[in-house]
């Protein structure tokens, strides 16, 4: 059975009143949307409509070795966009423009696709495998399915180690990121989850053995970072989930004032991407993957969000190709690849 949320700090409550942290022979599979993040903003702006009815927090407690899901046929129809590229462009105008005015210095701004879908969720799962996500099994509640092909690691914990590794700059598979604007979009968001890391951690004990590390990952090149610390013996699974929660690779910097500027931007909300998916172990052992690439199946519509961080010399038809570099190896893999253009 899964269970729906509406807040992240109900999370670890729920969990202990379930016996779950007195057991050792099962895993709880956990989902924390993006919209956990709304508590944070400083502004009125209302938050965008979500394009599909997903729960805020959900999870399901499972034995700890459990069978492959089986996966059935599944068929996708046209792809449609929630903005145009023009539109999206703008809006990294509208980041740059932010930028001058020394109110942000980097912002994650998010397309949105969705297509009707008939069929079993599982068959995504299944086609995606080949990509490798670190959090393949699919979480399936009440009318809707989370599917992920992440790469990106948002918090693993054993024992007293904590270990982040954002991901920043990218190219097609193959092709080298040799890019100085890449370059400085990895680093300030290294910066930041060191903070975000800090606020848990022993003092001192923040480090960042991998920076600017090229990696094959999800069918594109990336630059990967490690960010690893010891943590504080006195954190709860709730601090420690709030210090890295929303991601700062699919945020911004700084992370508040990115997020008023995404609500306030993006027509539609980030409904299964750019929040967490994994397992949390009863001992505390935590594995969470950031959800960039990652579809929702709800209401006869498959969904999936793509973008990328914004800087002062981004580009915006760059930009937008940079959405598309990322979301193409994904629908290959699923066998619905985009029209171009996309309406």
């Amino acid at each position: 059975m899964t269970v729906e949320l509406a807040a992240l700090a109900d999370l670890e409550p729920a969990l202990a009143a379930d016996g779950f942290f007195d057991r050792d022979d099962v895993v709880a599979h956990v989902y924390v949307g993006y919209r956990a993040s709304d508590v944070l903003r400083r502004t009125d702006t209302p938050a965008p409509p979500e394009p599909c009815a997903l729960p805020v927090v959900a999870y399901s407690i499972e034995p700890e070795s459990r069978a492959a899901v089986p996966s059935g046929a599944y068929a996708v129809g046209a792809w449609h966009a929630s903005w145009s590229e023009s539109e999206y462009a703008d809006a990294v105008d509208a980041v740059r423009a932010a930028i001058a005015e020394g109110d942000v210095y980097q912002v994650n701004l998010v397309q949105h696709l969705s297509a009707d879908f008939d069929g079993d969720p599982a068959g995504l799962a299944h086609a995606l495998a080949p990509l490798r996500p670190l959090e393949p099994r699919p979480l399936a509640g009440d009318g809707w399915t989370i599917v992920s092909a992440s790469p990106e690691l948002l918090l693993s914990r054993r024992g007293s180690r904590i270990r982040t590794s954002p991901i920043k700059g990218t190219r097609p598979a193959g092709v080298p990121v040799e890019s100085a604007k890449d370059a400085a979009e990895h680093v300030m968001i290294v910066d930041l989850e060191r903070n975000d890391l800090a606020r848990v951690a022993r003092p001192g004990s923040v480090g960042w053995p991998e920076l600017l590390v090229e990696r094959e990952l999800a069918g594109v090149t990336h630059l990967v970072a490690t960010v690893e610390a010891e943590l504080r013996e006195d954190v709860t699974l709730t601090e420690l989930l709030d210090a890295v929660l929303p991601g700062g690779s699919v945020t911004g910097c700084p992370k508040i004032a990115a997020l008023d500027l995404i609500a306030q931007l993006e027509p539609v909300g980030r409904g299964a991407s750019m929040g967490a998916l994994g397992r949390i172990h009863p001992n505390g052992d935590v594995d969470l993957a950031l959800t960039i690439r990652t579809f929702a199946v709800a209401e006869g519509a498959l969904h999936l969000w793509v973008g990328g961080g914004i800087v002062w010399d981004s580009d915006p038809a760059e930009e937008v190709e940079e959405s598309w570099v990322k979301a193409r190896p994904l629908l290959a893999a699923i066998g619905a690849p985009l029209a171009a253009p996309v309406s």
